[in-house]
């Protein structure tokens, strides 16, 4: 994971039981896999590796990201063998790995049509990519944040600039068919957000992700301004239940790959 300001590993965190269910599914479609190390790339602070370190016991765990917050705070977790800061666009396997595993990343990453066969190149023949990203650009928590950022910071946001970073489902199936064995599907999760202290739920749920290149533009007054009024508009979007918890649907789009020999 990368950005401008360097991730929050604790912000992120606050959800973790929700973020690392996708990675489960997605574990769970993996199967049998060649010889070679398992690459857990952009490794966030490390969620998944203990579940990967379990599954393929004997192998050597490596965990790649561009922030070194979060590399911290995969390392005190001790579930990887080593762990690199770098690139996962520019990453090049020292020899062929037998599994390339990335939950809720690569969206941050463009031009998936390069990205993707670049990293199926890394991957010895009967190995997997496996790869989850949310699908949620076309939400309310995501779309409001576009809408008002424009309407509110016409000279640092321009929708007319925004592109999707997750392509439809078929768009992967098409780019990935000649390199192997492609499955690609969709879940649409309905996570419980239980009651926070201040603001809504939703509004905790994403700055620590989706709002980041936001605020990152933003002075402290102006991020305040746009704060409110996303929470105003989160308010009737995902209306808080009675015990003061939110239910907040949210889409992942999933993908294996293995690969062709």
């Amino acid at each position: 994971m990368s950005g401008r300001s360097d991730w929050n590993p604790e912000s992120y965190a606050r959800f973790g039981d929700l973020r690392l269910r996708p990675a489960l599914d997605l574990l769970a479609q993996v199967g049998a896999l060649p010889e070679g190390d398992v690459v857990d790339l952009c490794c966030g602070n490390g969620a998944a590796g203990s579940e990967l370190s379990a599954r393929f016991a004997g192998r050597r765990i490596l965990g790649l990201d561009a922030s070194p917050a979060m590399l911290k705070a995969a390392r005190a977790r001790g579930a990887y063998d080593r762990l690199i800061e770098g690139d996962a666009a520019a990453w090049q396997a020292k020899a062929p790995v037998a599994l390339v595993f990335s939950n809720a990343a690569l969206h941050w990453l463009s031009d998936h049509a390069v990205l993707m066969p670049h990293l199926a190149g890394q991957i010895a023949p009967g190995g997997t990519l496996a790869v989850q990203m949310p699908r949620q650009s076309g939400a309310p928590s995501h779309r409001f944040l576009r809408d008002f950022a424009a309407e509110m910071f016409p000279d640092r946001f321009d929708p007319a600039a925004w592109k999707a970073p997750v392509a439809a489902p078929v768009e992967y199936h098409r780019m990935l068919t000649g390199l192997g064995q492609v499955n690609v599907w969709e879940t649409d999760y309905v996570h419980r957000l239980e009651p926070v202290p201040d603001g809504h739920p939703v509004r905790r749920f994403t700055e620590a992700t989706a709002m980041r290149p936001y605020l990152d533009k933003l002075s402290p007054a102006e991020a305040r301004d746009f704060a409110q009024r996303y929470e105003t508009a989160l308010a009737a979007a995902y209306p808080i239940e009675p015990d003061g918890s939110v239910l907040f649907p949210f889409r992942r789009l999933f993908f294996t790959l293995v690969i062709g020999g």
